[in-house]
């Protein structure tokens, strides 16, 4: 018996995503792609995050920062707020404008179970 399976071009995948499927308080998934969080956060790694959660200092956040959504280390020195990569290649960013937290990672799972770590 020959099933058909419809395949969705990438560039057109948002015209068939359901755009409010999840409340906005509810934990969503992503992938970490790069390497700016390693080693603590390796490409390919399934980040959970927590809309939810306030961030405090040290925390890893998802952010949108400069007309761009980033996934980096909230920190808190002297009054000021930085955006710190785990990876020392990457430069720490002062935040001087406006910024809006998408939410707090609250896990990490990795390709092994061994790999899956909670933060909170």
């Amino acid at each position: 018996m020959n099933k058909t399976i419809s395949i969705v071009p990438a560039q057109n995948q948002q015209e068939h995503a359901e755009i409010n499927s999840c409340a906005e308080a509810e934990p969503y998934a992503l992938r970490v792609i790069g390497d700016s969080m390693a080693p603590e956060f390796l490409d390919g790694h399934i980040i959970i995050v927590d809309p939810a959660m306030a961030p405090a200092h040290g925390a890893y956040v998802v952010i949108d920062y400069q007309g761009e959504t980033t996934f980096r280390q909230f920190v808190v020195e002297n009054n000021r707020k930085y955006l710190k990569a785990v990876n020392d290649a990457y430069p720490a960013v002062e935040m001087v404008e406006k910024y809006s937290i998408r939410g707090v990672v609250v896990q990490r799972a990795g390709r092994r179970r061994k790999d899956h770590k909670h933060y909170y």
